[in-house]
């Protein structure tokens, strides 16, 4: 079954699919692969059978006689025999690695050893002291036994209401 497309947008991609064929013959640029010769050759006998070179509608507009992935294919193909070649982000110098990263040691720029929480605390005169050697404080047992509070209520009743004198729409 084919879709209704406008015949003026078959001849275009049509004219595109042969124009580019004519310049991979002609030699302008490097030789098409063999894929990409059979691919403008199936692309050109589909649109010329059924009107349109897709089926699933996902791919392509309705309307449309190539899919969004068909016209860039063909765009690159069309380069490529006019010999222009590929665009997008190249390096600069691709001998390089592309992606460097920056190591840093860390205790490059300190001569004096850094003093561990332990022996900063040796210093001080503090010491350890173990969990179960602590005193049980008083607060924490009364405060268990105290029941939770409920929050309080607010004022039930219609607010007041409060004429400000001096306001917008003083006559």
């Amino acid at each position: 079954m084919s879709r209704e497309i406008d015949e003026r947008k078959k001849r275009k991609a049509l004219r595109k699919l042969r124009k580019a064929a004519m310049l991979a013959e002609l030699g302008q640029g490097p030789e098409l692969s063999d894929w990409e010769k059979q691919f403008l050759e199936e692309v050109e006998e589909r649109i010329e059978t059924y009107g349109s070179a897709f089926h699933d509608l996902e791919k392509g507009g309705a309307d449309e006689p190539l899919s969004a992935l068909q016209s860039l294919k063909l765009r690159e193909i069309d380069k490529k025999a006019r010999g222009k070649g590929k665009t997008g982000f190249k390096s600069k110098n691709s001998k390089k690695p592309q992606f460097k990263p920056r190591i840093r040691q860390l205790d490059e720029d300190i001569d004096e050893p850094v003093p561990t929480p332990i022996s900063e605390q040796a210093s001080k005169g503090l010491k350890l002291v173990k969990a179960s050697d602590l005193p049980v404080a008083q607060e924490t047992k009364a405060s268990q036994d105290k029941p939770i509070s409920e929050p309080q209520k607010r004022p039930s009743g219609r607010p007041v209401f409060r004429v400000i004198e001096g306001g917008a729409d003083k006559d």
